[in-house]
């Protein structure tokens, strides 16, 4: 964290098809380094196959409820507290909810055996649009460790 001030957080313009900044949000995660334009054909097959998929007008609706799915509401933290490590429960901060909803879904994606990344994406947001799928199991073992560790909730400052 900075000592000085603040960081100010860049806003992301909406994406050029949908008008939606997750999809942007989306594209600018799906490569470590590459073109944006390959990111953007994609995302774009893939939110177009779950159209098709699920028969939907606005495909990217089943996109958004996908990743509104796999959003964690809990995790935990290490804290050290007299010479011994806990792992706290706390809530996640709405960017942080985003962030990790996106790496979780482009991380089981990627292991997926399918042959493109577009079908691998589009049946993983299908997954998580159904609430099965390995993204939502990361969630759900989020969750269940902050709930081992609620007896460590107090230490939370």
């Amino acid at each position: 964290m900075p000592r000085k001030r603040r960081i100010d957080t860049r806003d992301i313009q909406p994406d050029v098809r949908y008008g939606n900044v997750l999809v942007t949000k989306f594209i600018n995660n799906l490569f470590k380094c590459g073109k944006k334009s390959v990111g953007e054909r994609i995302i774009y097959s893939a939110i177009e196959m779950l159209g098709k998929k699920f028969k939907e007008d606005e495909p990217v609706n089943i996109f958004v409820q996908a990743v509104e799915n796999v959003k964690p509401v809990l995790e935990v933290r290490s804290r050290r507290v007299g010479g011994a490590n806990y792992q706290v429960p706390i809530e996640v901060r709405p960017s942080r909810k985003q962030a990790l909803a996106i790496r979780w879904i482009l991380a089981s994606a990627r292991s997926r055996p399918e042959k493109t990344m577009a079908e691998r994406l589009a049946n993983e947001l299908a997954d998580a649009y159904n609430k099965v799928g390995t993204a939502i199991k990361k969630r759900e073992d989020t969750h269940k460790m902050a709930e081992a560790n609620r007896a460590f909730a107090h230490y939370r400052w």
